[in-house]
């Protein structure tokens, strides 16, 4: 078994251990074994950036066995500059999260632990897959530990947000699935992904694999229009579950430009960049309005993480090396920004057991100490300089810019919008004399939870002041990725 194996498999093991367990009776048990099975499936992903190799696009740590041999589907696994941050990103998130529902949760204890654990391995293996088939496989499957995780531990409307999550994103992925059928006809009965982005393909065969893909990737980032089951399941789900969905399976949607669109379909994604252009600057700009009007913070924050993912798919599309690149370290760095909010959300949450920004007001009289952290993190959701929100931002404007002015106007807007749904949002929260009794009874952060914001913390502000570990990983492989679409146009 190789690296990548272990940690896509350690966590599933461990939650699959969980599930064993049983009563809630054990729920500290329960706990430990989640936190020591989330440290573990951490560690092990450790190697992986310390033998990772700079300088070259190749997949490393590759991983090949049959799997289905009749259908010739393989076991293959590789990660490359792309890829890697995101394994890790998976594995750390998961530790906070186990971290965060140490005490909120209460029922089903095991469960929760488990589908958590569960969940992180497989959306590990989205990142790794290398196979057409075994992708699609984690990348649905991804959606199972999810719903069950809104279904029964959510609010009031837990039933509703669970079964629109699950059906607005299992549709967009059947067009995906068809496209992937096809192309393995096409490829002489292959599911290998780097068969598949050397096939010549014609422009109207691009232009519908293109829009197939589409369906998939755009309803999970979630962009606009599409995006409409987003605010509705964050606020449903629990505070970790939030946490996860804002901080990894976003992603999983914009990986999948990365990894299909732009090399399967090249000539078909320039053909369509306007398109992807426009609807991101729609997300970055209409959603961050919308943002300003929200009266619950989960639903804000929720607004907010879709304009962030708008400069993803606008980094994506403008086809430079600092738009991609960009993306990519915004993609990292909203993992980091949006799972502290969302669990800051929850500190507050668990203490009065209301979303609603009007139930609050001078939190900071209350707890100096968490509100040092929301402050911190509201800043990186503005996209201070020296927090992990600026990096990314400022190399996707920088990108747009050398594409088109305009385009980077548009973009550079939504830091202002950013700056004023989040600031607005924390002066009414934490700001001013304390507003209720409710707030008069708050009690400040304990120890976990301050170990749990600390660990956020820390990387928001690595990553702000230090970026350069991140962006050396993925140079070389976004100068293959944008050599490959190039030359395709000129073939």
């Amino acid at each position: 078994m190789g690296l990548l194996s272990l940690a896509i498999w350690t966590p599933i093991i461990f939650g699959v251990v969980l599930l064993a367990l049983g009563r809630d009776d054990q729920a500290r048990v329960v706990r430990w074994v989640a936190l020591i099975g989330a440290v573990v499936s951490f560690l092990v992903t450790l190697p992986l950036y310390g033998g990772f190799k700079l300088g070259t696009a190749a997949m490393q740590f590759v991983e090949h066995a049959p799997w289905i041999e009749r259908f010739n589907v393989n076991y293959h696994l590789g990660v490359d500059g792309i890829s890697l941050w995101f394994v890790l990103l998976t594995a750390f998130i998961n530790v906070v999260v186990v971290i965060a529902s140490w005490e909120s949760i209460t029922r089903r204890v095991n469960q929760y632990m488990g589908a958590f654990l569960i969940l992180s391995g497989l959306m590990i293996g989205v990142f790794c897959a290398l196979d057409g088939m075994l992708f699609y496989v984690f990348f649905e499957a991804t959606l199972i530990p999810m719903y069950l995780i809104i279904g029964i531990w959510g609010g009031p409307n837990k039933i509703y947000a669970a079964f629109k999550f699950f059906l607005y994103t299992l549709l967009g992925s059947l067009l995906m699935l068809i496209a992937l059928i096809f192309l393995y006809i096409k490829s002489g009965g292959s599911f290998d992904l780097a068969l598949w982005h050397q096939l010549p393909l014609n422009s109207t065969t691009q232009t519908l694999l293109f829009f197939a893909f589409l369906a998939a990737f755009a309803v999970k980032v979630p962009m606009w229009p599409v995006h409409t089951w987003l605010p509705d399941v964050h606020v449903e789900a629990p505070t970790g579950g939030s946490a996860v969905l804002a901080a990894i399976m976003l992603k999983l949607g914009a990986y999948g430009f990365l990894r299909f669109s732009l090399p399967i379909a090249p000539d078909a994604s320039r053909e369509w960049a306007w398109l992807i252009i426009a609807l991101s600057l729609i997300a970055v700009i209409y959603v961050g309005l919308v943002a300003m009007v929200q009266k619950d913070m989960k639903k804000l924050v929720a607004y907010s993480s879709i304009a962030h993912m708008g400069f993803v798919t606008l980094g994506f599309f403008i086809f430079n090396d600092l738009g991609v690149s960009g993306g990519i370290v915004q993609m990292i760095a909203h993992g980091f920004v949006s799972a502290a909010m969302f669990l800051s959300i929850g500190v507050l949450y668990d203490r009065v057991h209301s979303r609603e920004i009007a139930s609050y007001g001078g939190v900071v009289n209350t707890m100096p100490k968490f509100t040092a952290f929301a402050l911190l993190f509201a800043m990186a959701n503005c996209g201070l300089p020296g927090t992990a929100g600026f990096v990314g931002e400022w190399m996707v404007i920088l990108g747009a810019v050398k594409a088109n002015f305009w385009l980077g106007f548009g973009a550079a807007s939504a830091l202002i919008f950013g700056a004023a749904y989040t600031l607005w949002m924390f002066k009414r929260v934490y700001l001013g004399p304390v507003a209720n009794k409710h707030v008069k009874a708050l009690v400040d952060i304990n120890g976990r939870e301050f170990v749990m914001l600390s660990l956020l913390a820390i990387a928001v502000l690595y990553m702000g002041i230090y970026p350069k570990p991140f962006t050396d990983v993925m140079d070389t492989s976004v100068a293959a990725l944008l050599k490959h679409v190039a030359l395709s146009k000129l073939n």
